[in-house]
């Protein structure tokens, strides 16, 4: 999955949201379910994403909505194997980024 966001030090959760293409309710709830997701809090209450929390959301959003996984296989998954299958994932993840730029470049040939 290709997430189309700028370059910041942090998102908002509506930003964050429709990056991924989902509501906002399902982020909180993300939140609240997966440990590795600690989003900065202003004054307000507002949550502020790092990329670091983006990076831990990609991870989450394949392992629930690409592969099918239950929240609680995937807790298990995050848990168990966090290493290896982040590395995967971020493998999988630069390939398509670079697969994506090269069909741009052919676009524009």
């Amino acid at each position: 999955m290709h997430i189309d966001l700028p370059e910041k030090r942090y998102y908002g959760i509506g930003e964050v949201a429709k990056a991924f293409g989902v509501n906002t309710s399902l982020i909180r709830f993300w939140e609240g379910e997966f440990d590795v997701l600690k989003p900065k809090k202003n004054a307000k209450g507002n949550r502020k994403f790092t990329p670091e929390d983006i990076k831990n959301l990609k991870f989450i959003y394949h392992l629930v909505k690409e592969r099918g996984f239950t929240l609680e296989g995937a807790k298990i998954h995050l848990k168990e194997e966090k290493k290896q299958a982040l590395s995967n994932f971020e493998i999988i993840s630069k390939l398509e980024d670079v697969k994506n730029q090269l069909i741009k470049i052919k676009q524009h040939l």
